[in-house]
């Protein structure tokens, strides 16, 4: 493979400006992450010490390997929802190593509203178990639940992805024979209880640990049954007399070790076997990163210099470079495996489509997994491009991407508009993993175009109403539905409604997609089919 030659000033005043601005970026980013993470009233934390609980991260921190990574997922999940006030949707969830094996952590956070479900919660949890599903990794539940969070029991309870969704979830889990390790550190009551008892095998604490469909409260309202929460579902009962635990252990880090034993036992089965060599690293530093992004998102930029300061020796193969210029496409490896890459380089053209929906079959028949790297405004529109069979080609790229059995990943690297979405594998056609980076734009279409025709759409309103628009009641109006537009269209709003699985800081991108790429070996790889291509 030939080394990419990087034609990228990094001395040059618009290399700087860009790195002043991407680094407040990502440093935003960081203290965003660092906040939800470890920011909590001392109330909340003095609860949990009275109640000798560790919090959270503690727990997590325990349970994982020393020195080893851990990929978290959708750390910024409910950021902006519920006026800012459940950090993380209250809940961690994340690849790890546990006793040397790659698993799914999913746990509770008891600081945040006592570890209450809210619809963002079982959405963050769902997706967790999804991912579990389609790489065949253990779960690792650290569970500390005080049921679905009522006020909005109507979001969060019967819908198709709803809190049933967990538990069938799970349940699909253990049809596969993907194995469950539940710690009941707390309460876990109503739905919460089934997480546990959907579980191979689980732990509970003695003291704090309790499972029961319905707690005390319920039971006195329901029956006039007075019971007391280790009557009902603590520790010695549910070991004792219900068999519904297994272990019981007389501290978290008790309840820790015996799980960290448990996973230590599990079967380990081969990976897939995929093209690999020695890794090695780029040849140019990942920092550079913050000078190549523009400041200004409209600015075009090579996604071949992307690819220099992510890929193994910085080498790619270019697949077709002189057809279809608007899309890269070529073989590349990360962290040693051989993998094939897609990345816009404009809008997509008819040619740019047919390019990619053929790479897309080489990489599929050659057991290669798919790397997209997004950068879209879309496909290209017109009378012209029209009758040269733009939506024809556009949907055989859409074929090949819905229907590629190797693993797909995707970086949301700038823009994210409309079919483009879609034919780089946006989340609707179920990439393993979807990352952004903190100034991606994801909408139907660009923040300026759409307000421009949301403005005059306003205006011919008005004007049908027999009233007119001044000047400056339009630029008032245009600038309220630009702000607006590209507050819901910012990566912040995405990761908040967990449509990715987390913003990325660029330089740690490199990493953060081997991991994602070495969980998903862990599940075999279908044989190549397709449905019908619009010839």
């Amino acid at each position: 493979m030939q080394r990419i030659a990087s034609l990228v000033d990094v001395n040059s005043q618009e290399f700087h400006l860009n790195e002043l601005h991407n680094r407040r970026l990502a440093a935003e980013l960081n203290e965003r992450q660092r906040a939800v993470r470890f920011d909590r009233p001392e109330r909340d934390r003095e609860r949990l010490r009275r109640q000798n609980k560790h919090f959270v991260r503690d727990r997590v921190e325990a349970l994982l390997d020393p020195e080893t990574p851990f990929l978290e997922l959708s750390t910024l999940a409910a950021n902006e929802a519920y006026n800012g006030g459940v950090p993380s949707a209250a809940q961690v969830v994340g690849i790890g190593i546990v006793a040397g094996r790659e698993v799914i952590v999913h746990a509770d956070d008891p600081s945040v509203k006592g570890g209450a479900w809210y619809p963002l919660s079982v959405k963050k949890i769902v997706r967790s178990l999804d991912i579990a599903i389609e790489n065949r990794l253990p779960v690792v539940h650290l569970c500390d639940c005080g049921g679905g969070f009522l006020p909005l029991q109507a979001e969060l309870f019967a819908d198709r992805h709803h809190a049933g969704r967990i538990f069938r979830n799970q349940s699909i889990l253990s049809k596969m024979g993907v194995p469950q390790v539940a710690l009941v550190m707390g309460h876990c009551i109503a739905g919460g209880a089934f997480v546990p008892a959907l579980s191979e095998y689980n732990i509970i604490v003695q003291g704090s640990g309790a499972i029961f469909l319905g707690g005390p409260s319920v039971v006195k309202v329901a029956t006039g049954q007075h019971v007391s929460v280790d009557e009902l579902g603590g520790a010695d009962m549910q070991t004792t007399v219900s068999g519904t635990a297994d272990y019981i252990a007389h501290s978290e880090m008790h309840a820790i070790a015996i799980a960290r034993d448990l996973v230590g036992r599990i079967n380990r089965p081969e990976k897939i076997s995929i093209d690999r060599v020695a890794p090695e690293p780029p040849a140019y530093d990942a920092s550079e990163l913050y000078g190549i992004i523009p400041r200004d998102p409209r600015v075009h930029f090579d996604m071949r210099e992307i690819l220099a300061r992510l890929v193994d020796g910085s080498r790619f193969h270019e697949y077709q470079p002189l057809y279809g210029r608007t899309l890269v496409c070529g073989f590349a490896r990360l962290h040693g495996y051989q993998i094939g890459v897609l990345a816009n380089n404009g809008v997509l053209f008819d040619d740019s489509a047919l390019k990619g929906a053929h790479f897309i079959q080489l990489c599929d028949m050659n057991r290669t997994p798919l790397f997209f790297l997004q950068n879209i405004t879309g496909f290209m529109v017109g009378s012209e491009y029209e009758r040269r069979g733009i939506t024809k080609n556009a949907a055989k790229l859409l074929m090949a991407v819905s229907g590629a059995a190797v693993p797909k990943f995707t970086l949301i690297c700038n823009h994210s508009h409309g079919g483009g979405t879609f034919a780089m594998a946006g989340r609707a056609f179920d990439p393993r993993f979807l990352f952004t980076w903190p100034q991606a734009q994801i909408s139907a279409m660009g923040a300026d175009q759409a307000t421009r025709v949301l403005t005059d759409v306003k205006a011919k309103q008005m004007a049908a109403d027999g009233r007119r628009l001044s000047a400056e009641e339009y630029e008032v109006t245009r600038q309220s539905i630009l702000e607006e537009y590209r507050e819901r269209s910012s990566a912040y709003y995405a990761t908040s409604e967990i449509w990715d699985d987390g913003i990325l800081d660029p330089v740690d991108t490199r990493n953060a997609l081997a991991i994602a790429l070495s969980a998903s070996l862990n599940a075999p790889t279908e044989t190549p089919h397709y449905g019908i291509f619009r010839m």
